[in-house]
């Protein structure tokens, strides 16, 4: 077992290893979990009780999750003085798999954000977030089923890098006056300064994951979502790296939207395509059944996935993992929401959904199943936590804890 300095290991279950490239995953995997801030405990008390119930149902006790829990946030705060504790990131890197609900994050000064932090260090490149509607679920446009589709946001670069500086400071007066000095850039001297690196070894193992995606589970199409007409040598340049995976990689497996127009048969194929981003924005409005699988820079995928899940009910909704080659990592997609802290209101399907994809990674796909109807069934029956019930007429509000209850009554 893996040692660490303040958290100690279950001393029952086994650890995920790979083989070949894939995931080897025993019987009593051991997951690492972080509850999260604010609303966080109260969304992980209810999650966790549907995850065993689908594990405990789906394979007849043959089979069950041994929870570990690792601190950050708040909780890491208050007991060691440190928000990520060195022991946290070590035990997802030992354990492979892990999941957490919804982490503080501060805007303006103070910490940086920890899911960025958790990205960048563990190297989970890709931010991966399915969107779907379930039936019953209100929406606030005309035809929410037509919302499936699955984003796949580039996680390490672009100004999520980190790479800034305050007005004012040395560092953002010596960018400014080398700019001027040697690139014949003006900027005023009152700004503050960030860089947004996009590279080509970051983009292209985003788009083969999309790719690869999109060929595995057969779906017709995969999207570059940039800026490309503005930023050409960042945005610009990821739309083309990303045909040029796609091409180099999939040749026999893809065809691009330029060559259907020129009379290539797209049969059996995915369609490689891209869109502007601000276009991006009223077509997943106004055309959204012509989408399916998403591949973007950071920031275009932040704001892509939020909007799509607006669609079809809101980011209580909407589940999230960060994956990498070797680790991944499901998370609640919202924020911490303080105020609701202790008050067993929040609708906890973000986490929910999260351990749905987290099953299908592990390749628990009864168990994954089991909660996708009993979520989808409940909904139906229009017993639904507080954010829906105020929408929907006829519905029976219930606590974050009911909803946990119904959900697995459901199954």
């Amino acid at each position: 077992m893996p040692q660490f300095v303040h958290i100690t290991p279950p001393t029952q279950g086994s650890i995920i290893t790979r083989k070949a490239g894939t995931f080897v995953v025993p019987d009593d995997p051991i997951i690492p979990f972080i509850e999260g801030d604010g609303t966080g405990p109260d969304i992980w008390r209810a999650s966790v009780r549907v995850f065993d119930a689908a594990v405990a149902k789906a394979y007849g006790g043959k089979r069950r999750v041994v929870w570990f829990e690792v601190p950050a946030g708040e909780k890491a705060r208050d007991a060691y003085n440190e928000w990520l504790p060195a022991d946290t990131v070590e035990a997802v890197k030992q354990y492979r798999v892990a999941i957490k609900g919804p982490l503080t994050t501060p805007v303006g000064g103070g910490i940086r954000s920890l899911n960025v932090t958790l990205r960048q260090v563990l190297d989970l490149y890709a931010c991966v977030r399915p969107v779907r509607y379930f039936t019953g679920t209100p929406a606030p446009v005309k035809r929410p089923e037509l919302m499936d589709v699955i984003i796949f946001r580039e996680n390490t670069e672009d100004v999520y890098a980190g790479i800034e500086w305050a007005k004012g400071t040395p560092q953002a007066e010596k960018i400014i006056e080398f700019l001027s000095r040697e690139m014949g850039k003006r900027v005023r001297p009152d700004s503050g300064i960030g860089i947004k690196p996009i590279s080509e070894f970051g983009s292209k193992r985003l788009v083969r994951m999309a790719v690869k995606y999109a060929i595995e589970h057969k779906r017709k199409s995969v999207t570059l979502v940039h800026k490309g007409n503005i930023m050409k040598f960042t945005e610009g340049a990821f739309r083309d790296w990303g045909y040029e995976v796609a091409k180099a990689e999939f040749r026999d497996q893809i065809v691009t939207e330029e060559e259907v127009a020129g009379g290539a048969s797209r049969e059996g194929k995915v369609l490689i395509n891209d869109r502007i981003a601000d276009s991006m924005f009223q077509q997943i409005l106004t055309r959204t059944a012509e989408y399916d699988v998403f591949a973007t820079p950071n920031l275009n995928g932040d704001y892509l996935s939020d909007a799509c899940a607006a669609q079809v009910g809101g980011l209580g909704m909407a589940p999230g993992a960060n994956i990498g080659d070797d680790i991944a990592f499901f998370e609640a997609t919202h924020g911490t929401a303080p105020k609701y802290a202790g008050k067993d209101v929040i609708n906890p399907s973000s986490v929910v959904l999260s351990g749905v994809m987290m099953f299908k990674h592990l390749g628990w796909i009864e168990a994954a199943t089991l909660i996708e109807h009993g979520i989808e069934r409940t909904i139906e029956q229009k017993k639904v936590t507080y954010d829906l019930a105020r929408q929907m007429q006829g519905a029976t509000e219930l606590k974050t804890s009911q909803f946990a209850d119904t959900i697995i009554a459901n199954m």
